[in-house]
Parts: C-alpha cells; sequence; structure tokens
C-alpha cells in the first residue's frame, strides 16, 4: 500500500481488511470483529477445504481504512456516507481493531488513516468476505 511514492503497509500471505467504521459502532464491535476475523476459518488445509484461520496459518493482516463501505445508495446516482462515523472517531476505532488484533497475537500492518492509499491486492483464491458486527 502506497501514499505517493512511499509504502506505508505491506505483506506477504495473510488477510486484507477493508475496514469501514459507521456512526454507531464502539470499541466493543471492534474488539469483537477482530476475534472474529483472527478465527475466521477462510484457509485451504491439506484436503482444500477452508479450515485454517489467519491465527492457524501465521499470516500477517493489512488493515485499509476505508470509509467509502459504508455508502449508503439507495436513493438516486450518488452515494450518502452520512452513516460515516466522523474522522475523530473512526480513526480511534480504527487504531482499537489494530490494537485488538495485535492483542491476538497476530501481526498488523496498517496504512495511514484518512490518506488517500494506492492498495495492490493480490487475491489467491478468490476469497472476499464481507462482516458485519
Amino acid at each position: 500500500m502506497r501514499v505517493g511514492d512511499e509504502i506505508v503497509g505491506e505483506i506477504e500471505a495473510g488477510l486484507c481488511v477493508l475496514l469501514g467504521v459507521a456512526r454507531d459502532d464502539d470499541e466493543a464491535e471492534a474488539e469483537r470483529l477482530a476475534g472474529r476475523i483472527v478465527r475466521l476459518r477462510i484457509f485451504e488445509n491439506d484436503e482444500g477445504r477452508f479450515d485454517r484461520s489467519v491465527f492457524d496459518t501465521g499470516g500477517t493482516i493489512l488493515v485499509v481504512s476505508n470509509f467509502t463501505l459504508i455508502a449508503d445508495t439507495a436513493k438516486g446516482n450518488r452515494p450518502s456516507f452520512s452513516e460515516a462515523a466522523p474522522p475523530d472517531l473512526a480513526e480511534a476505532l480504527y487504531e482499537r481493531f489494530c490494537a485488538a488484533l495485535r492483542e491476538l497475537d497476530v501481526s498488523v500492518e496498517t496504512g495511514l488513516f484518512g490518506a488517500r492509499m494506492d492498495v495492490e491486492i493480490v487475491n489467491d483464491g478468490p476469497v472476499t468476505i464481507v462482516l458485519g458486527t
């Protein structure tokens, strides 16, 4: 992940988590989501079945803040971001989420909160899952 010409976060095998924080999210939800992600069995075992978590594989998690995930597209052609948390709350919960992952003994890389980042993802699978709290 780059901001300008600088690499600010990079991982090998693991998960790329695009994290959107909504107005009504709180620390308990950030901690619960961190626990779910670490334990989510989405990596293949020797038989090719999804049976291993990022914790089991020793993978790293790259966390990317992304308020656009909270977009409401129900009306018109322009998304509304009114349900996204204000930046100060969103940043605090983003940091709490990353800390909760680290407390679960998972290696974590991050971007720069609020920065315009270029994110390159190699989706080896393909497995893409949307998790709600």
